[in-house]
C-alpha cells in the first residue's frame, strides 16, 4: 500500500502502520505545541542549565529522524562514524541543539514538517517492517547488531517523545505554559 499521508492523516491505514504513525504524530505534536506563540528570541533561549533551546530541540529531533529514515532506506553508510569523532564533529552536535543566528523557529519548523512527511510516506509505503540492517560502530551499540525497519522507528517515536519532555521543561520555565495539565 503506497500512500501519500499528512502528519495525523493515518486513518487509511490499519495495524501497526496506523499506531506508529498515530504515536509519532501525537509526539511530534506535543513537540510542536511547545513552541506556540513564541518568537524566534524565546525558541532559541536556554531556560535551565543545559544547553538546550526549543528551537535547537526541534532541529535536533528533525536532524535525528531525517537520519534514522536515511538508515532505513540507505543503511549504515549514512551514518557518522562515531567512533572517530572529532572535536569539530562534536561542535556542530552541539550546534544542532541551537538556534543559529539567521535560523527561525518557522524555518525549522517547515524543515521538520518536511521531514515528518517523508517519514509518514515511508512507513505507508515500506514494504517490509521487519528488513532489518546492521547499526553502524559505535560506543553504545553492540558490535553486530542489526535493527529492523520497525525498531528504528520505535527508537524515533521514543526520541521525539523524551525530547517533547525536554521541550516541556524549557517552555514551562520560559514563561510558565504547559504542554498539559
Amino acid at each position: 500500500m503506497t500512500e501519500t499521508l499528512n502528519p495525523g492523516e493515518s486513518a487509511a491505514l490499519t495495524g501497526e502502520r496506523a499506531d506508529l504513525l498515530q504515536t509519532l504524530d501525537l509526539h511530534r505534536g506535543f513537540l510542536r505545541f511547545t513552541t506556540q506563540g513564541l518568537t524566534d528570541e524565546q525558541a532559541g533561549l536556554r531556560t535551565t542549565v543545559s544547553a538546550l533551546c526549543l528551537g535547537g530541540l526541534i532541529k535536533h529531533v528533525a536532524a535525528m529522524e531525517r537520519l534514522w529514515v536515511d538508515f532505513i532506506v540507505d543503511g549504515p553508510s549514512v551514518m557518522p562514524d562515531f567512533t572517530a569523532m572529532a572535536e569539530t564533529d562534536l561542535a556542530e552536535r552541539a550546534e544542532e541543539f541551537r538556534l543559529l543566528p539567521g535560523e527561525t523557529l518557522a524555518g525549522v519548523l517547515a524543515d521538520y514538517a518536511a521531514v515528518a512527511r517523508r517519514t509518514d510516506e515511508l512507513i505507508a509505503a515500506l514494504p517490509d517492517l521487519d528488513a532489518a540492517r546492521p547499526l553502524p560502530e559505535a560506543p553504545w551499540f553492540a558490535p553486530g547488531t542489526r535493527w529492523s525497519a520497525r525498531r528504528v522507528l520505535l527508537h524515533v517515536i521514543a526520541e521525539t517523545a523524551q525530547h517533547a519532555g525536554h521541550a516541556d521543561i524549557i517552555r514551562e520555565s520560559l514563561d510558565g505554559a504547559k504542554t498539559m495539565g
